[in-house]
């Protein structure tokens, strides 16, 4: 009876023991994938910096290598030469209203589509969706000949309008999805309460909406922080010229010059780093929004 009781008890132990040999090395393989991972995901931020205090020469010469004789000239040269001081305002306008406008907009888009049920939902969510699946660019002309018909380019608003038009599909998704993690339980107390539902919006469902909003805002940023192309077609003035307008002029029929291009490109992705820095906790929230269903 003892040799069976030790027997019994000693396959759970052994497997134990087995279990706890495998486990390090399946985390030491894992760690060591994510670490390459992140090494390939660094590696050209790391080489865009160290190659913007590089000459033309040595750019070619010593392309991997580090600066010989590290220098800020670049980026003094190409901070005046490409205007950058007064066109990362206006992408810094551009931005932020577009933004603003798409997170308004989407929240409140996402709370009917997400806390009600009414008839044509389905109509509208398909509808929504449709505007995923069209080719941004295939409507420039469109755009311009819109945009010109009621006097709008060389304005801000000629790129914050078709800015928002575009992002608020993926924008209502993101949102939308998260609300939906959120308890029904939370909302059916606050209307109970006396809460209308501007108050139910405003006060409950916004505020715990924050990490899926938070996505869409990083998304809508890099989106309308490296935009180039509505940009070229429907800015034509030099005072309301964007960031990415201003770095294509290092580059011309004849050549590049890449030392001043990295420079201006090490300038111009500073603020997103920045941005996703701060924000960075609120990302990985909504990413993960409604992975788990309680």
């Amino acid at each position: 009876m003892k040799q069976q009781l030790g027997l019994t008890s000693g396959l759970p132990i052994a497997r134990q023991g087995g279990s706890r040999k495998r486990q390090p090395v399946s985390l030491w393989i894992r760690n060591v994938l994510l670490a390459f991972y992140a090494l390939l995901t660094l590696y050209p931020l790391y080489w865009l910096f160290i190659s913007a205090f590089k000459t033309n020469e040595e750019f070619f010469t010593r392309p991997f290598a580090l600066p010989q004789t590290p220098s800020f000239d670049n980026m003094i040269r190409a901070w005046k030469l490409a205007g950058m001081g007064q066109a990362m305002m206006n992408s810094a306008v551009v931005t932020i209203l577009a933004m603003l406008l798409t997170l308004i907009l989407g929240a409140m888009c996402a709370f009917a589509l997400s806390r009600f049920k009414f008839r044509l939902q389905g109509a509208i969510v398909a509808y929504f969706l449709l505007g995923m699946l069209i080719p941004i660019h295939s409507t420039l002309v469109p755009l311009f000949i819109m945009l010109k018909n009621i006097g709008m380019l060389n304005t801000h608003w000629a790129l914050i309008l078709p800015y928002t038009a575009f992002e608020l599909s993926l924008a209502i998704f993101l949102i939308a999805a998260y609300m939906t993690s959120i308890p029904k339980e939370v909302e059916e107390a606050a209307l109970i309460d006396g809460m209308g539902y501007w108050g139910l919006f405003l006060r409950i469902i916004l505020p715990l909406s924050v990490p899926g909003m938070a996505t869409v805002a990083i998304l809508a940023f890099l989106r309308y922080w490296n935009e180039f192309a509505f940009a070229l077609v429907f800015i034509n003035s030099q005072a309301l010229k964007t960031l990415p307008l201003s770095l294509s002029i290092f580059s011309d029929g004849f050549g590049t010059d890449y030392g001043l291009t990295m420079a201006a490109m090490a300038i111009a992705v500073v603020p997103t780093i920045v941005i996703y820095l701060i924000f960075q906790e609120q990302i990985m929230k909504g990413m993960v929004a409604g992975a788990v269903k309680g």
